[in-house]
């Protein structure tokens, strides 16, 4: 599969903002199976400096700084991705049960695992808990293979949990999403990571983009996609598996990685400090569009 991804993020200022210095995760990553042919970033006003790097994760992280008064500034993030399914993943994660995996994670020093281990501790936005373990635990019985125990918790935050937005922020905590029940993708992201974490399994928070189909004889309204989120759980030899509990599905060739970290502030997609400015508004949008494939 392979799609065009344009996210555009316009702000506006109240007064002039006499400088900025910004971060973004905006440009997807190369993974095993998605590869990134093409990726820009676009800044108006024109940047003085604009520079990218890999961050410790391999995420790839733009920054930019802006010296001059402006009170606009409009960053677009441009993409064209080609995804890949492997049907065997799942079946290979399956081949243990997730209580198997917990022994060798202090024992085993492989790379595998090394690089795992930062993904089972806690971090400010998904800490563990007793009762998010509580929560988790009816998916993961003694012996259950760790595939199916993933699913079955991805399956039941979908239904217990109502997507809606505007009752939650970034500093919303997870005790509090755990008692109203009611949130969005990177709460029920996080949710997902900290249950994993409390029941002793490294699990990271993946940001990036979903297609979203319009409804049949319907056209496709191009900008009304957005950013997504979804978490992955580490399964030793088999690898990273993801799961979107938003929508109840394992992760497919819809889905389009941009980065993952331990929570949403180490893959925030746009953030920065600035000089003034004032009150501001901010509009974001996103297209997914589905493309041919080049004939080779």
């Amino acid at each position: 599969m392979r799609f065009r991804v344009t996210h555009i993020t316009a702000y506006e200022y109240k007064d002039a903002v006499a400088l900025c210095r910004n971060q973004a995760y905006l440009l997807p990553r190369q993974t095993p199976w998605q590869h990134c042919l093409i990726s820009t970033l676009e800044i108006d006003p024109q940047p003085v400096d604009l520079r990218e790097r890999l961050d410790p994760f391999g995420n790839r992280v733009s920054h930019f700084a802006l010296q001059h008064a402006h009170k606009k500034l409009t960053v677009t993030a441009k993409s064209e991705i080609k995804i890949k399914t492997d049907p065997e993943r799942f079946a290979a994660a399956n081949r243990n049960s997730w209580d198997q995996l917990i022994p060798q994670l202090r024992s085993n020093k492989s790379p595998e695992i090394l690089a795992a281990l930062p993904f089972l501790y806690d971090s400010p936005l998904a800490g563990s808990s007793s009762a998010l373990s509580d929560y988790a635990r009816p998916s993961f019985p003694n012996g259950r293979p760790l595939a199916d125990a993933a699913m079955d918790l991805m399956s039941r935050i979908y239904q217990d949990f109502t997507y809606q937005p505007g009752v939650t922020t970034v500093a919303t905590p997870l005790s509090q999403v755990l008692k109203t029940r009611q949130g969005v993708c990177q709460d029920f992201a996080h949710l997902g990571v900290a249950c994993l974490r409390s029941l002793g399994l490294p699990a990271r928070y993946v940001s990036g983009y979903i297609e979203t189909l319009p409804p049949p004889g319907q056209p496709r309204l191009v900008g009304a996609d957005a950013s997504h989120a979804w978490f992955s759980v580490f399964t030793g030899d088999a690898g990273w598996l993801d799961f979107d509990p938003t929508n109840n599905q394992l992760i497919a060739d819809q889905h389009v990685t941009v980065a993952w970290g331990r929570d949403f502030d180490d893959v925030s997609p746009l953030r920065g400090v600035a000089l003034g400015g004032g009150e501001h508004s901010v509009q974001v949008s996103v297209d997914v569009e589905r493309v041919s494939e080049m004939p080779t």
